[in-house]
């Protein structure tokens, strides 16, 4: 396979593949990481969708769209909360971090990037919705 990059500067190929694979293995570990934390079933459930609130933002243009979905999708973020979250003794800080980082695995697993200005479906990723050359 080649690898290519687009006018928005999306990945192709093997690259591209894994990328998507390491997603799955963020999810999978974060799966299993709550499990032996003892995390509510429910609450995972209730919460796994959370981050997905970012993309309220889009009605402000895809500029301010682009910037809070991008937040609320990178790794960053949760995993400060997760050292955090262990470092001051605060479960519920480090099960938000566990489900958050899930949700990030999810979302890169099945194609769905970092957010480039030029709109909701232009990610890192590719194209949201059309099939990318091999």
């Amino acid at each position: 396979m080649s690898e290519t990059v687009t006018a928005t500067g999306a990945v192709t190929g093997t690259v591209r593949i894994l990328l998507q694979l390491e997603g799955l293995a963020l999810l999978a570990s974060m799966v299993l990481v709550y499990a032996l934390w003892g995390g509510s079933w429910w609450i995972f459930a209730l919460l796994l969708l959370l981050p997905d609130i970012s993309l309220a933002a889009y009605l402000a243009g895809p500029g301010t769209g682009a910037i809070v979905y991008n937040a609320a999708h990178s790794t960053v973020i949760p995993a400060a909360l997760a050292a955090l979250g262990l470092a001051l003794s605060q479960p519920l800080m480090v099960s938000l971090a566990i489900i958050w980082l899930a949700h990030i695995g999810m979302d890169r697993a099945v194609g769905y990037g970092l957010k480039y200005q030029a709109g909701f479906g232009f990610t890192h990723l590719g194209r949201i919705g059309t099939k990318l050359p091999s």
